[in-house]
């Protein structure tokens, strides 16, 4: 008997031992799992990947069972790009709206043709709008019915807590509008008609905050794809807009009056800005773009008309600008007043970019804009690890300043841009701009101006 109580003895030991270095192996391997080695990495983050395919939500066996799902169907919704679902998606929005914690579906598989309509709040909280299908406006200006606004398309108005997301599609159809006569086009000296020219915008946000849009994607929006007014706390994620880059003013994402933005992980190609970003901004993280073709990233234009426009703390990084006439601007009318401040460009990398760097306190759209002494002032403004290629028609640098109101604070840092064709590396180009090198850099920026310009120490710059 004592014989058989050792040998179990040792044989639970044993077991307990086992068991315990069992134990230490998948908690050691655990944390291998999770070490993470930056400095291994590409300083240039690579572009994101594209887009799973969407996946038909009758298949998913927890979606049907969500009790505040609201099928836009159950609404009188034909999904056949032909009928006219309008009323269908304002009465699914109309209960949704007030429900806790609801999600309005439009399904995979389906078309829908909707009009000029604004989805109104407030709402009880915790929307979400699941676009796994296809949603579409009427086919161009002669389809669009004359008593709705040419100007926007889809607009929520008044939104606390939702969430725009799915894997499906937005189509524009925009190709009709720009063909418009008015439109900018491939003419004798860029010519147009004159004539009505308003084009919708197509997704709209407007006084609303806690936002997300997320996964979708969008293509040849007749105006802007996305624009943002007094909003707060925007979060874009993961989202494919396409254009031509012929297309005019296609504007990716537009943000006016808006703060506490963050785009991030998402491909842009257009014919305007990939992000444009408008006058009441502040607080805007950027990061993870691919953009191009198109206009770049963008702050401004600021100050047209003589006002006053304030931009602040703003960030963009870790991404690629391609085949663009510009990577990333300032661009300021002359007149205006207010500031920019506080921006940092970091970590990019140029492909073939006409204008990489670029500062315009000149911004003008025709020749006869005159010169005027006031002028939004721009101060405080990082270009650090911006690396790649640029198109030679025009210098990789350009910082035009305002005659009174010069450039300030502008610090450059492992800045190399070379020529894509050739091997004559253009010089940059600088007028009125004061700044510092905190590495050399390629091409050699000789041209900055060094200290505080007396204009600034003299005058009470207005400021925000």
């Amino acid at each position: 008997m004592k014989c058989s109580l050792v040998t179990l003895l040792v044989f639970c030991i044993s077991l307990v031992c086992f068991f315990l270095s069992t134990q230490a192996r998948w908690h050691s391997h655990s944390k291998h799992k999770h070490i993470h080695h930056p400095h291994n990495l590409s300083h240039i983050s690579q572009p994101p990947s594209p887009a799973p395919a969407p996946s038909d939500p009758s298949n998913d066996g927890n979606s049907h069972d969500y009790t505040g799902l609201f099928d836009v169907r159950n609404f009188g919704a034909v999904g056949d790009g032909v009928a006219d679902d309008t009323e269908a998606f304002k009465m699914a929005w109309d209960t949704a709206c007030q429900s806790d914690s609801a999600v309005i579906l439009v399904p995979y598989g389906f078309s829908f043709m909707i009009q000029s309509t604004i989805f109104t709040g407030p709402c009880q909280g915790g929307l979400v709008f699941q676009i796994d299908g296809t949603l579409m406006p009427p086919a161009g200006p002669d389809s669009w019915p004359k008593n709705n606004s040419r100007r926007q398309w889809l607009v929520f108005y008044r939104i606390n807590e939702m969430s725009l997301q799915g894997g499906g599609l937005i189509d524009g159809r925009g190709e009709k509008w720009w063909n418009l006569p008015c439109k900018p086009h491939k003419g004798i000296n860029g010519t147009t008609v004159p004539g009505p020219c308003d084009s919708p915008i197509a997704i709209r946000f407007f006084m609303s905050s806690n936002l997300s849009v997320k996964g979708l994607k969008i293509k040849n929006g007749p105006q802007f794809h996305f624009r943002f007014d007094n909003c707060k706390n925007v979060h874009v994620e993961s989202i494919y807009i396409t254009a031509p880059a012929s297309s005019p003013n296609t504007d990716g994402i537009h943000i006016e009056n808006t703060n506490d933005v963050r785009i991030y992980n998402s491909v842009i190609s257009n014919g305007d800005d990939c992000v444009s970003i408008g006058s009441g901004c502040y607080d805007v993280d950027i990061r993870n773009i691919t953009c191009g073709p198109g206009h770049g990233i963008s702050i401004g234009s600021l100050g047209n008309h003589n006002t006053h426009a304030c931009v602040s703390n703003v960030t963009v990084r870790d991404s690629v600008i391609k085949v663009s006439d510009n990577g990333v601007r300032i661009k300021t009318w002359q007149g205006g007043s207010g500031a920019v401040s506080g921006v940092t460009f970091s970590n990019i990398h140029m492909d073939n970019v006409r204008n990489p760097i670029i500062v315009d306190q000149f911004y003008c759209l025709t020749k006869a804009c005159t010169n005027q002494t006031s002028a939004v002032f721009v101060s405080d403004i990082l270009y650090t690890n911006i690396k790649g290629t640029y198109d030679v028609r025009n210098p990789p640098m350009r910082f035009a300043c305002s005659d009174s109101v010069p450039c300030t604070n502008l610090t450059l840092s492992d800045v190399e841009l070379l020529p894509a064709q050739g091997d004559i590396v253009l010089g940059p180009f600088c007028w009125n701009a004061y700044g510092d090198l905190k590495t050399l850099t390629i091409p050699p920026v000789s041209c900055l101006l060094e200290g505080t310009p007396q204009s600034i120490l003299n005058n009470d710059i207005d400021s925000c």
